[in-house]
């Protein structure tokens, strides 16, 4: 099981062949997102179709919820990493998530999370 970044989702919808021949080899089964992805793939919606497309594809996957460890985590991510690696909230979150959960974290933006301790990043 692996949990995958908000980037990864965004090229699945970007119809990017290379990232969904990557997916469809590790398989559904093995995939899951965060709560902060989820909200971003909401947030970032153009319109209530694909709003409705999001919703429906997000059920297909197992969604690791943010609990009280895994906010503690991300507080003292941005605490440690916010002002020298200009660390994001969302980033934070789901580094944290990553972390906690012992997922390896697969992403497209290595440079957002490499500097993390804890954290083990797929390409």
């Amino acid at each position: 099981m692996m949990l995958i970044d908000t980037c990864i989702v965004i090229e699945v919808y970007r119809n990017n062949l290379s990232i969904i021949e990557r997916l469809k080899s590790i398989g559904q089964s093995e995939l899951s997102i965060s709560d902060i992805t989820c909200a971003e793939l909401y947030f970032g919606a153009r319109n209530k179709k694909e709003l409705t497309a999001i919703a429906r594809d997000i059920k297909k996957l197992e969604v690791i919820h943010i609990d009280s460890t895994v906010s503690k985590k991300a507080v003292e991510l941005i605490s440690k990493y916010a002002l020298s690696h200009k660390l994001a909230i969302p980033d934070a979150l789901i580094a944290a998530t990553s972390i906690c959960s012992g997922l390896p974290l697969l992403t497209l933006n290595k440079k957002d999370f490499v500097f993390i301790q804890g954290i083990k990043l797929i390409e």
